[in-house]
């Protein structure tokens, strides 16, 4: 008698014995809210229970093959009814050649099984969209899309910068490596034919080889491999934000509003009390660096205490508070 197990009737009792059963969907009511349990039949990219990538080629390998007849049938049923067991037999005997088209771009460095979850993302979109009324089978249609998920996987994650976003850059991109006859760089006649072949510009042809010539630069990198040698990373030569244009537009409007209102504070003080602030605030050496007078020089100077000439720098100071009021840029700079 049929064993059920986690809402799958095991249709063989001999199989369920060797720990091997073939479970299939138990019917229940429709719209009937169902907990999900993992049938060990069907095939997963997860390491550890699940399986690894290996069994998940087996188990596809191992999928039953569609007629004709079958594939239209299911196709119809998913169509006019929404038949998801449908949609799941459809994908389980495809998933051969996800892994097919999938094995053809594992030169681009990344993993099979990453390229496979991606290419089964593309068969799935095929399978929503197939008409079987058509005349094509699935397998001619889904090929294009499995491609077209690959593909666009492939752009996002060879390089940190994407290398390909037009149309003919994507052409490029995966056609320019095989067509070229070696690993130099491209002669004009040569990017020149390949541009015919794929109709494209020899300039763009010429661009992508430059693209898939570089590398990816860290913007943080070893400062050097011994003390005596230094190595400069792409960080150390960006520029402070004191630099942008539009910080350096406005550092010299206020030089020149500061140069305008200190002429300005400066004319409103008398003559002692200007000599006390340009010699504190504005003296300068023989080298053109600020070389202030200290109280001391100036009490001689003027032959008052030092004292005498605090004040009167605090008072200069107050005053030309008064006439920059309305500068409060200059002030607060």
């Amino acid at each position: 008698m049929a064993k059920i197990r986690s809402g799958y009737e095991v249709l063989d009792p001999a199989q369920e014995r060797k720990g091997n059963p073939l479970p299939v969907p138990v019917k229940k009511k429709r719209g009937e809210v169902v907990p999900y349990a993992r049938s060990e039949h069907l095939p997963a990219l997860l390491p550890g229970a699940l399986g690894d990538l290996d069994a998940y080629i087996r188990a596809a390998n191992a999928a039953p093959m569609l007629s004709a007849e079958e594939e239209r049938d299911l196709a119809r049923r998913l169509r006019e009814k929404g038949d998801l067991d449908a949609a799941q037999k459809l994908t389980f005997s495809h998933l051969r050649l996800v892994i097919s088209v999938a094995r053809g771009y594992l030169g681009y460095g990344l993993a099979h099984a990453d390229l496979i979850q991606e290419g089964n993302i593309g068969l799935m979109k095929a399978i929503k969209h197939f008409d079987p009324e058509k005349g094509v089978r699935l397998t001619t249609y889904a090929t294009t899309w499995i491609k077209a998920e690959i593909q666009e996987y492939i752009i996002r994650n060879y390089r940190m910068v994407k290398l390909a976003t037009t149309k003919n850059q994507r052409k490029l991109f995966f056609n320019l490596r095989q067509m070229r006859e070696d690993e130099k760089s491209l002669s004009l006649d040569e990017a020149g034919r390949i541009a015919q072949t794929l109709e494209v510009k020899p300039e763009e042809v010429l661009d992508m080889q430059v693209r898939l010539s570089g590398a990816d630069t860290p913007l943080e990198g070893p400062s050097g491999e011994s003390e005596d040698e230094e190595r400069f990373a792409p960080i150390d030569w960006l520029t402070r934000d004191e630099d942008t244009p539009t910080s350096v537009l406005q550092e010299k409007a206020r030089d020149r509003l500061s140069s305008e209102g200190l002429a300005r504070a400066m004319d409103a003080l008398d003559e002692r009390s200007r000599e006390v602030i340009f010699a504190r605030y504005l003296n300068e050496d023989g080298e053109g660096n600020l070389a202030p007078k200290t109280l001391q020089e100036l009490a001689t100077r003027f032959g008052v205490s030092i004292e005498r000439v605090r004040q009167i720098e605090k008072k200069a100071i107050q005053k030309m508070h008064e006439a920059l009021k309305g500068d409060s840029d200059i002030i607060e700079g």
